[in-house]
């Protein structure tokens, strides 16, 4: 087995996790976890960087919200609905739907959607993780794919990921990015072909794992100086692009 890095991008699909793997090279594997606990025991040794598709830092109360969300839906445009409000803390702790919306509701004066409490387990593993292993801090990161597909157009997406427009425009920026993207979205779409996956979700894992492995492009995040959360987590979304998407954000 070899050292060198790698460099992850993971997308939740349907309870599972969708990995896409680069090295320093090029692409190097795509596989499914059950679980993020999986992908971590999978990638702990040898991943430098991994960017996952859920909310990293949560509010425990209030009406204000994450500002890396308000940011997203600003720079996404016409694509602002891709970008949920996720649940406080102790809602995504609740198993049931009526339940997580009460606690949401008394805590932040806000509703909950049905998409939102779909991944708290999703969120609520996330954080139990990154709390519970110091670590693994330092390596996983969140990252949202319209973000990331956003800083690399160069400009909004106009069309849904779910559309037939939506893939080939996607389609598009990942080629534009690199000549080699449309092999790497084959290789990654015929080593997940047995599992529940759709196309959407090999998308946007590629899409996070360019994003994760080095480029002559710089890492930022939204916002540019992200607040802790009350467990220290940071509320924060990372893209690459060659300049902010924005340019004062706070």
């Amino acid at each position: 087995m070899t050292d060198t890095p790698l460099y992850v991008g993971a997308d939740v699909a349907s309870g599972s996790w969708v990995a896409v793997a680069f090295d320093a090279e090029g692409f190097d594997h795509a596989t499914v976890f059950a679980e993020v606990g999986d992908l971590w025991l999978e990638y702990e040794d040898r991943a430098d960087r991994i960017l996952l598709d859920v909310p990293i830092g949560l509010v425990e109360d209030g009406s204000g919200g994450r500002a890396c969300d308000s940011l997203a839906r600003e720079v996404l445009g016409p694509r602002s609905r891709a970008v949920f409000t996720p649940p406080v803390r102790e809602a995504t702790r609740k198993r049931r739907y009526p339940a997580a919306k009460r606690v949401n509701e008394r805590k932040t004066d806000r509703s909950l959607t049905k998409q939102a409490f779909a991944i708290s387990d999703d969120i609520a593993a996330v954080d139990n993780l990154l709390q519970k292993l110091s670590e693994a801090q330092d390596v996983i990161a969140e990252a949202h794919p319209e973000v990331c597909f956003r800083a690399f157009a160069g400009e909004p997406l106009s069309y849904s990921k779910r559309t037939a427009a939506g893939y080939a425009e996607r389609m598009r920026t990942l080629a534009e990015f690199d000549r080699d993207a449309p092999p790497v979205v084959q290789s990654v779409a015929e080593a997940t072909g047995g599992e529940d996956v759709g196309v959407d979700d090999v998308l946007d894992a590629v899409v996070l794992a360019y994003t994760a492995r080095p480029s002559p492009d710089d890492l930022w995040t939204l916002p540019s100086d992200p607040e802790l959360d009350s467990a220290g987590l940071p509320m924060r979304m990372v893209y690459r692009a060659e300049t902010p998407l924005l340019d004062n954000p706070e």
